[in-house]
């Protein structure tokens, strides 16, 4: 009889060390979708054509010509959650699933002299944390130039 009991005991214990494997891929699961995930939030929700002109700014000395072609501007429709309110094209600096790490980089932004502003994307749930807003696009484009230096992955939004 003790033999039967010692016997089970071993069992169990080997079960037990053989059923602690490491759930390695699992996590590795989970950084792939977040990952995927991350790729669908940077591509527009829609693929829509903003016709930009070129733009031609005049100075006193010279006279030079800037094109907005590097203006990649993505469309979404938002609901205003803190701000004054958004024109046309907005610069956002970031996107976040939770409001409370939004609200943190608005103050951030607010204490560097921004007049930021939280937007509400209720298709894919995410804060917006727009830096400024514009009813012109080169003046977003110029505002997102300045905020890279800072915040490299500013965005221009076109608010639908």
């Amino acid at each position: 009889m003790k033999k039967y009991v010692a016997i089970a005991l071993c069992l169990c214990t080997a079960i037990a060390f053989t059923s602690c494997k490491s759930h390695e891929s699992a996590y590795k699961k989970a950084y792939e979708k977040a990952k995927q995930q991350q790729a669908i939030e940077q591509q527009p929700t829609q693929p829509t054509t903003v016709a930009v002109q070129p733009t031609t700014t005049t100075t006193t000395t010279t006279k030079t010509t800037t094109t907005q072609e590097d203006a990649n501007v993505r469309s979404e429709s938002l609901q205003l959650i803190d701000g004054a309110g958004l024109k046309k094209y907005s610069v956002v600096c970031g996107s976040f699933s939770l409001k409370a790490n939004a609200q943190g980089l608005q103050s951030k932004l607010k204490n560097a002299g921004y007049d930021a502003q939280i937007a509400l994307n209720p298709q894919r749930k995410f804060y917006r944390v727009i830096a400024t807003t514009f009813d012109d696009l080169s003046a977003a484009v110029s505002s997102r130039n300045k905020l890279r230096s800072q915040y490299s992955d500013a965005w221009l939004l076109y608010n639908k």
